[in-house]
This record gives C-alpha cells, structure tokens and sequence, in this order.
C-alpha cells in the first residue's frame, strides 16, 4: 500500500503520454495523407523562420495587445510547465519537492517565484483573452464559422488554462513546509490566509488534492489538443519551417501541362508522335484539387496548425465587402474533412471507402472560391505561415481544368485570348487601332 499512489501515478503517466502517441500518429498518417512535395531546401532560411516566427512569435506582435497577451501565455505556460518534470519524479518516486535537495535554496526560490509570477500574469491575460472573445464583440470573432464548436473550444482552452494556474498556486499556498521556509512564494502567500481556518489535515488534503489534479489536468489538456485548434502549440514549429519561401504570388507550374506547351510551341516536333511512358507517367490523375486527397501535406498541416484567430479574415478585402469567402473558413473546412476521411479510414480497417463527399461543395463552394482577388493578405497575416490561397487556387484550377466551370466573365477572356490574342472582344487586325486617336 505504500507504494499505490505511485503506481497510479505511473498508470496516469502512461495512460496519458500513450493515448497521446497515437493521435499524435493518427495525425501524422492524416498529414500524410496528401500529396507529396519537396520542402527540404533552404534549410537555413526555413530554420530562422521557424525560430522568428513560432519561438519568437514576430508575426504575432503586428497586433501589440493581442500579440502582448499571448507572449504572456505562450512564456508563461511553457516555462511553468517546467515544474511538471519535479511533479513526474515527485509521483514516480514518492518524494516531494525533490529540486528543493538539488538546486540551492536561493535558486529553487528564484525560479519557483518566477513559475508563480507567470502563473499570475497567465490568469490575468486568460481573463482578457476570454473577455476579447465573448463580450467586447470584435468582430472576427463574431463570423458563422465561430458558432458552436469553434467559440466552445476556444472558450474551453482558457478555462483549462485558468484552473491549471489556480491549482498551481494553491499547490503551493498549502504546501506548509514551503511557506515555512518563506522562499519561492511572492504570489502563492496571498491564499494562505484563506485556509487559516483549515486543521492541518486538511490543508494536507487541499495540497494533495491540487497537486493531483494539476497533474491529471495536464494530461488531459495535452490530450485535448488533438480534437483543439490549440493543436497549433505543437504544430507551428514544422508549419513555420516547412512553409512555402517563394515570392507571394508565384504559383506552381504543372510540369504536364508545361510539357505540353513546350510541344506545341516546337516546330520541329511531330504533333502525330506516340507519348512515352515517362510522359504518360507526368499526367496527374486530376489537375487542381477537389479533395483533400488532391492536396499536399504541406497543406494539410496547414490545416491542422490553423489557431483560428481570425486575423486572415479579418484583412480579406472580399470579405470585407460581404462576399462568402473567409480564409479562416477555408482552413476549418479542410481541416473537419480531413477529419472526416480520418475517421473513415479508421472505421474500414485502414482503407479509405468512398464516401460520395469531397471538400468541393460539400465543404467550400465555388462562390467562395471565385470570390478571392488572390492578393496574399490572408497569407501575409498568418501568425505561423498558413498558405490559405495555396488552397484556393488549386480548387479554381480544378473548376476551370476538370469542371471547365469558371465564371462567365473569365470563360469570355479565355476564349478572346484563345481567338484573338488579347483578353478583349475585337479582330486581331484591329488592335493598333488605339494609337489613331
């Protein structure tokens, strides 16, 4: 019976991190899940924008007050989380406080105060954030997309948050040797007198009690982040560093369709000549993309690190002016059907089955698609490098390659292109004319 917390407390540990490992691997087989491409160059520039950009949160702080608040909890949470390895070796092997006999006095104080300093600061932004969120009434926080799940979830995050900081405190506030020893407790001394009237019995009880569910609490919170936007705490780091490094607007090239090209434009070449296997072999399946199936990985876990904070649509100029599209939207549709095909695959044994949907119109309309000028303002606000109009425009180029579904407006160029040289109606003749006035 001595040792039975600590089994439990193993049991906990393995239950946690196990269930973990496989999301974490479910994950990456729905990542892996889209096509494949190249994201292995420039290692150097993908490495500093990893570190400016998801370590150093540099995008984030283009909105001071949001991007203030969320350093706090980013640092806080991470450095806090520091205790949690005295916790685990506390829970294995039966001991309490164990750093307190390896650190110094002086410097186990230090940095306990410091957790306890950030656990204050933590609460207090968390409170501003919820604030933000469900009474100042911004705006991008107000779309369709943010009903239901998505502001529960959000809401969710930080009262997880909340608790795990009071737990935290409280730990410490009942820890009667700890506030004996006076060190270490600039924030945690201030609860003490609320549990002046507790015998010492119970305030052992409270200690333990806060001690445990803190703990549990953090398993549980690590597990939540799967089925959590907050995935993103996790994700941003390979998002940053494997994002696309080329100039905003250059868009890829089907090498297919660029072999073809070359072949009409080569007089030499003999437009009666059999295509070779190697040729044959260059021909997508599909041009452009109407599943998730269609896209790249890079794409996928685009979707999956979207923090769906709103800031891409909020400086969308078609949304602005009332159109459907919301390149927020976008990301969560393709996130929920990659979801959708993930849990089909699991339900038929590994094996996807056709399921009669696909993200095109069943998730994103072509109404939303067309309504995108491909500016390159939702990519160059992402916080962490999310590539929505990557999406966008493979989608169109299904519609005009597969669907041959584009709107009127450009079917009429297309076609004046293909007849007369140019995208206006009139006789190839007739195009200098404008130099006679």
């Amino acid at each position: 019976m001595q040792y039975f917390p600590n089994l439990i407390f193993a049991l906990a540990l393995i239950t946690g991190f196990g269930f973990f490992g496989l999301n974490i691997r479910k994950l990456y087989r729905n990542i892996n899940f889209g096509k494949d491409v190249d994201r292995k160059d420039r290692k150097s520039e993908r490495l500093k924008n990893m570190m400016m950009i998801a370590l150093g949160q540099s995008k984030m702080v283009k909105r001071p007050l949001s991007g203030f608040l969320h350093i706090i909890v980013y640092v806080g949470f991470v450095i806090i989380n520091i205790e949690v390895l005295e916790i685990i070796i506390d829970g294995l092997f039966g001991t309490h406080r164990v750093f307190l006999g390896v650190l110094s006095t002086e410097l186990y104080g230090f940095l306990i105060g410091t957790f306890e300093v950030l656990a204050a600061l933590v609460f207090i932004a968390v409170v501003l954030f919820w604030l933000r969120r469900n009474v100042s009434n911004i705006k991008r926080f107000l779309s369709k997309e943010m009903n239901g799940w998505p502001k529960k979830d959000g809401n969710n995050i930080l009262y997880f948050e909340m608790v795990l900081m009071t737990l935290f405190l409280v730990m410490n506030a009942t820890d009667v040797p700890f506030q004996q020893a006076g060190i270490g407790n600039p924030i945690s001394q201030f609860f003490v007198p609320f549990f002046n009237s507790f015998s010492e019995a119970s305030i052992h009880l409270i200690e333990r009690s806060a001690w445990w569910v803190h703990i549990l609490g953090i398993l549980v919170f690590l597990n939540y982040l799967f089925y959590s936007k907050h995935l993103h705490i996790l994700l941003a780091f390979p998002n940053t560093y494997f994002a696309n490094l080329n100039p905003k607007g250059q868009f890829n090239n089907l090498e297919s369709v660029t072999a073809e090209v070359k072949l009409m434009m080569d007089p030499d070449a003999d437009p009666y000549a059999v295509p070779t296997e190697e040729e044959y072999a260059s021909v997508p399946d599909k041009f452009g993309a109407s599943d998730v199936g269609d896209l790249n990985w890079v794409q996928l876990l685009n979707a999956y690190t979207c923090t769906e904070c709103g800031r891409c649509t909020s400086s969308c100029p078609a949304n602005l002016t009332g159109k459907e599209l919301s390149p927020r939207k976008i990301m969560m549709d393709t996130r929920d059907r990659l979801e959708e095909v993930g849990k089909n695959i699991d339900a038929n044994n590994g094996t996807f089955v056709d399921d009669g949907k696909q993200l095109l119109n069943d998730y994103i309309t072509p109404e939303e698609l067309w309504a995108c000028t491909s500016c390159n303002a939702c990519v160059e606000e992402c916080p962490v490098n999310i590539d929505p109009l990557s999406i966008i425009m493979d989608m169109r180029r299904y519609l005009v390659m597969e669907e041959s579904a584009a709107p009127q407006e450009l079917n009429m160029m297309m076609t004046n292109i293909e007849n007369n040289g140019a995208p206006w109606q009139y006789n190839q003749q007739d195009r200098l004319n404008w130099v006679n006035e």
